[in-house]
């Protein structure tokens, strides 16, 4: 009772074939807090732009597709592990 099984069959289970629930969620709530930094703060320069910027650029690095892995966000927590 050998079964071959496809080596993109976990695609089949993701949103958009990339993301879980987790990820969309941390994804959604770095905009979320983009958006609420981008209105309190109403940047006048490139820095607080930047400074206002930096969830949602955090959340998105986190959320990333590589291969081999699922996001960096395992990446970063198969190093942490590790060492």
């Amino acid at each position: 009772m050998n079964y071959l099984i496809p080596a993109n069959a976990k695609k089949g289970t993701l949103i958009f074939g990339l993301f879980n629930k987790f990820d969309l969620i941390l994804f959604s709530i770095g905009v979320i807090v983009t958006v609420l930094l981008l209105i309190i703060i109403s940047p006048e320069s490139l820095t607080t732009a930047l400074v206002c910027l930096t969830p949602l650029f955090v959340c998105t690095f986190l959320v990333i597709p590589i291969p081999n892995y699922h996001n960096m966000m395992c990446v970063l927590q198969n190093i942490y592990k590790f060492y």
